[in-house]
């Protein structure tokens, strides 16, 4: 059987691709206006609703709700953040741990509140298992065992190489470190869910109805404007195709592969009996989750970024880059080797220049947006949907300052990203000295790690 190569992505195969909701008929009005219809458009506008339920909300969406990283992504509930170590450096310690609590517990928010609305996405609450491989990265995952429990993860545990292979058996896998505040489920199911849920709540959702341009109290798009007090941009990866917004987020490519179903023997060699999310502490990191249907479904980079911020059309990915994802398939599972890949896709996702996820309004226009999760939205996009109700209700006199409304990613201002070529060149060279990077320490023996990767971090403003 031949590996199928885009279609969006095997989540959107397996569940289906949803009947069309229709375009915008014409010039709209009102009370909120929310673009892109992803996980955090659908987010806000179900918290936004049933906090006023008199709300007229209009979501925009260019394609269909999930096309864009929200119906791609490698299905990780969990309570990264991106941004936390530098939100501590400008706003302290105290400020980032709240931020860091606020994400544990949004974790437990969507696993509730889809049980709450009957959405079966295939949620298994086994936590996240990072693991390392290499002295270097076994070096890397204490400290970050350890700076995870200064910002208050007092859950987390730290295993040696034997009570690794009790959990999962990675080939060569020295050390890992465990959270419980992580769960595996299918991003299509809980996107398809939460839609009609906002649906039923009352919500209008346009597809086909690509926004070209946000102006205050406006939403341009080509069959008509949606004029609203407040305008929300969530559009994460696809936020460069916007007017004027070409360098604010930088669109990054990940990429995934499915295997078929293992069979019983295969799983026997392997363990993963609790399901948790699997990641590694690579520069050019793996991520990694056991469905609900025996599969194994394995992302990484491929081609990290596409010149002049450029996103593909149905998620078809280089036939090199599902190579390499295979290699790390069976480097950390030899016994996968005869297992066919099933599917292959790649997706884009919102890097901000500083790395740091964001969520904001601007009280002067009623335009506010969220995103830049550098890959951990499928819980952040939860976080930035309740904070961005509460910043409106506040704005709009209906309640004041709330514990998220004062978290430190609250407006958080950031440069653009430079202009071609240098954009291209930057994030090129960055990826090529991480993988470099990884090499070096897979055959070395030192614990540090590799020069070349901290000088990566260094530049791309990781650090």
């Amino acid at each position: 059987m031949s590996t199928v190569n885009g279609g969006i992505s095997y989540w959107y195969a397996n569940a289906g691709i949803p009947d069309p909701r229709e375009p915008l008929p014409g010039d709209a009005t009102a009370d909120v206006c929310i673009v892109g219809g992803g996980y955090t458009g659908l987010w806000t506008a179900y918290y936004l609703k049933k906090a006023v339920p008199c709300l007229n909300i209009t979501v925009l969406e260019a394609k269909f709700c999930g096309y864009g990283a929200s119906g791609r992504n490698g299905g990780w509930l969990y309570n990264g953040i991106a941004g936390r170590d530098r939100y501590a450096k400008l706003h302290g310690h105290d400020a980032a741990v709240r931020l860091q609590q606020a994400m544990n517990d949004t974790v437990t928010e969507v696993i509730n509140t889809a049980a709450a609305e009957n959405i079966d996405a295939d949620i298994h609450h086994g936590g996240v298992l990072e693991v390392a491989y290499t002295p270097a990265q076994l070096s890397r995952l204490k400290h970050f065992h350890a700076a995870e429990i200064a910002f208050g993860e007092k859950e987390r545990t730290l295993h040696g190489a034997r009570e690794t292979a009790e959990r999962i058996r990675v080939t060569g896998a020295v050390g890992s470190t465990w959270t419980p505040h992580g769960a595996r489920l299918h991003p299509v199911k809980l996107l398809k869910g939460l839609a009609a849920a906002v649906e039923s709540l009352g919500v209008t959702i346009h597809e086909s109805t690509p926004v070209t341009e946000i102006k205050p109290k406006h939403a341009v798009t080509p069959y008509g404007t949606v004029r609203a007090p407040y305008i929300l941009r969530c559009t994460e990866g696809f936020t460069a195709g916007l007017k004027g917004q070409r360098r604010t987020w930088l669109p990054m490519n990940s990429s995934m592969i499915v295997t078929d179903p293992l069979p019983a023997s295969v799983w026997e060699t392997i363990g993963w009996d609790g399901r948790e999310t699997l990641g590694d502490m690579a520069h050019a990191y793996m991520y990694a989750q056991r469905t609900a249907d025996d599969r194994i479904a394995l992302g990484g980079r491929g081609v990290p970024y596409r010149y002049g911020s450029r996103t593909d059309n149905d998620g078809r990915t280089q036939p090199a880059t599902i190579e390499a994802l295979r290699e790390i398939l069976t480097r950390f599972f030899p016994t996968t080797a005869g297992i066919p890949i099933a599917h292959a896709w790649s997706g884009v996702l919102g890097v901000p220049r500083d790395w740091c996820s964001t969520v904001a309004l601007d009280r002067s226009t009623g335009i506010g947006w969220a995103g830049g999760y550098v890959g951990s939205g499928v819980a952040t996009t939860n976080l930035a949907a309740r904070t961005l109700r509460d910043l409106i209700q506040q704005d709009s006199g209906q309640g004041g300052p709330t514990d998220l409304t004062t978290l430190p990613w609250v407006n958080h201002k950031v440069r653009k990203w430079e202009p071609e070529p240098f954009r291209w060149l930057g994030v090129q060279a960055m990826y090529a000295a991480y993988r470099t990077a990884d090499r070096r320490e897979a055959t070395g023996r030192t614990t540090e790690t590799d020069p070349i990767a901290k000088t990566a971090n260094r530049v791309a403003g990781r650090n």
